[in-house]
């Protein structure tokens, strides 16, 4: 059979995975009780053949209407768009569509209009992203609308709905003991948003793996920001500024890193040759920023992929509950100087 571009229905499909209709169906509808093996063919005939269902139709045939919400806080961010681009692919993938849902927690009646835009496109499922996933008004607009939802990263409560994250901890212990190899004792810190747990948990594994070397952070060295880039231009001025100056700078995100590079230059300070600067997230603007950026790869495009598959997995069934942790990495480039006698 040649293959198809557009106007595949559900019967080409069927019959170029060699299965029933019913079964595309239920492949689709993410139904448990298929085979992996006859799972996989149906998936490689909806691609193969650009099978997309009549989503209006599919919804007046039945409860669903193949729509998963995507809530963030911040839709601009880098972040959000690998999250969002992960679930986008693996939701076409799925036979789904996916709408985005910014959300502004400062707005008045943001938990009214949250929940009316909810109610009116009758989402399938929900995904969460931090902070939102760990807000307690959010979770109860969906609790009481008796909607599923993944989190990703959540910091609280792990029993109350499927998620995936990464160690965030472990990554930045790992980060602090690159430095500390390379002989950096002498490390400023500069936090991300109070609101994100991602914060706490990269300071936690930075603070731990100096404990481990028998130092400990100074406390004129830690230095909140954002994870924007002005705020990391404004702490890494506040570190360079004070008396004595760290030899390396870890930020909690590659865009406060970036604002530290840019602000030690501005001092008249070279990376890494006067300063060593290393960041978390693995964004794109890593590895073509002058110096690359060494930094923690988190791979959230992935995270936002299984958050889609998790979402779409029956109740139930086993995989669908409790926390999937992905692997990190850390990604070395030329932003850390070796120390003489480390």
């Amino acid at each position: 059979m040649t293959e198809r571009t557009k106007g595949a229905s559900i019967k080409d499909v069927a019959e170029y995975a060699g299965v029933s209709p019913k079964t595309v169906s239920r492949v689709h509808n993410g139904e448990r009780w298929v085979r992996e093996e006859v799972r996989e063919k149906v998936l490689a005939a909806i691609k193969a053949l650009n099978y997309r269902p009549n989503a209006a139709a599919r919804s007046l045939s039945g409860s669903r209407s193949y729509l998963l919400g995507l809530v963030l806080d911040n839709p601009s961010s880098h972040y959000a768009g690998d999250v969002q681009l992960g679930a986008l692919k693996r939701a076409r993938l799925r036979g789904c569509h996916l709408v985005v849902e910014p959300v502004d927690i400062k707005a008045v009646n943001w938990t009214t209009e949250l929940t009316a835009s909810i109610t009116a496109l009758r989402l399938d499922g929900v995904l969460l992203t931090p902070p939102l996933c760990d807000n307690a008004e959010v979770l109860k607009v969906l609790d009481d609308l008796d909607i599923p939802y993944v989190r990703i990263s959540p910091d609280r409560d792990p029993e109350r709905s499927p998620y995936v994250h990464i160690d965030e901890r472990a990554a930045a212990h790992e980060m602090t003991t690159y430095l500390l190899d390379r002989g950096h004792t002498d490390i400023g810190f500069i936090r991300g948003q109070a609101t994100h747990s991602s914060a706490r948990l990269r300071f936690e594994g930075f603070r731990d793996a100096l404990a481990e070397r028998g130092l400990a952070p100074r406390e004129d060295w830690i230095v909140d920001g954002n994870f924007q880039f002005p705020s990391g231009q404004d702490a890494a001025r506040t570190l360079l500024s004070g008396e004595g100056r760290p030899t390396a700078i870890f930020a909690a995100n590659d865009a406060m890193a970036f604002g530290a590079i840019v602000a030690a230059s501005k001092q008249g300070l070279s990376v890494p040759g006067d300063l060593s600067v290393v960041g978390f997230d693995d964004a794109p603007a890593a590895q073509i920023y002058s110096p690359g950026l060494t930094t923690i790869r988190q791979p959230v495009i992935e995270m936002g992929a299984m958050a889609v598959d998790l979402l779409l997995t029956p109740p139930g069934d086993e995989a669908a509950s409790g926390g999937h942790c992905l692997a990190h990495g850390l990604v070395e480039r030329d932003s850390v100087a070796v120390l003489a006698n480390p």
